[in-house]
């Protein structure tokens, strides 16, 4: 089943972000290696596509995983986490109807 993980980023996190970021990077690619991944990036924290110093409020992640318990251990084993970017995070199950 698909899982959507919806983060929030602790405040001026771009600095700490940016550190991290190549093994996140890492990890998704392992997901979207698998066939796992159907959706990965982050939420500018303006109405800009490259929002640059402003950084990022957070992410969004969609992918497969085998159970909810599942996906939280994949979370909490992410350098986002375990290194303090995110504030925060909920993971939902997620049913993709489009595109089909």
């Amino acid at each position: 089943m698909f899982y959507a993980i919806i983060a929030e980023d602790i405040p001026n996190s771009l600095e700490h972000r940016l550190a991290v970021r190549p093994i996140h990077l890492e990890r998704l690619q392992a997901l979207q290696d698998e066939g796992r991944l159907l959706l990965a990036g982050p939420h500018p924290t303006i109405d800009c596509e490259d929002p640059g110093a402003a950084g990022f409020s957070g992410g969004l992640i969609v992918a497969e995983f085998p159970s909810l318990a599942a996906a939280h251990a994949w979370v909490e084993a992410d350098p986002y986490v375990t290194t303090g970017v995110y504030a925060r995070y909920e993971i939902k199950p997620f049913k993709k109807v489009f595109p089909q």
